[in-house]
């Protein structure tokens, strides 16, 4: 599974201002529904923060990848929060966040769900991918960095 096939080119956000937990995944929530790719913004919001009352999304290093599963969507979708300052998250590592990895899918799509969550998961566990994504100056910059990736 490629990142791309579930990343909405057009919900990349750089430069996302600093703000709660909450605002960040609502803002990456609603830049979906504006691209018609979430069709409910409550019902796909309320999955999320239900999913990060078992536990904060924030995995460390940097990374944040809230998710949930909803009727609000048709199928996989993730956009995409960079913040070079850094955002509270309570991640995991105490660290503020810098990427921000919105998932959201289908409630019958659990193996492309936990597919797609290793995927992005793995993208983000090497320091030289961070690095990369975190100077980008544009979302096509970040896009042609997140395909070379894909492609191993």
């Amino acid at each position: 599974m490629k990142i791309m096939s579930f990343l909405d080119p057009k919900s990349i956000i750089l430069n996302l201002e600093p703000k709660s937990k909450k605002e960040i995944i609502r803002t990456l929530i609603e830049v979906l529904h504006k691209n018609k790719r979430v069709e409910d913004i409550e019902d796909a919001f309320n999955s999320v923060i239900e999913r990060e009352k078992l536990g904060s999304t924030g995995v460390g290093s940097g990374v944040a990848i809230p998710h949930g599963r909803t009727k609000a969507v048709k199928q996989l979708v993730g956009a995409l929060g960079i913040s070079p300052e850094g955002v509270e998250f309570e991640s995991l590592d105490g660290e503020p966040v810098h990427f921000i990895f919105l998932i959201l899918s289908p409630l019958d799509a659990t193996g492309d769900y936990l597919r797609a969550l290793s995927r992005v998961s793995r993208f983000f566990r090497d320091r030289f991918f961070r690095e990369a994504l975190k100077n980008v100056s544009s979302v096509e910059e970040a896009i042609k960095i997140i395909k070379q990736e894909d492609n191993f």
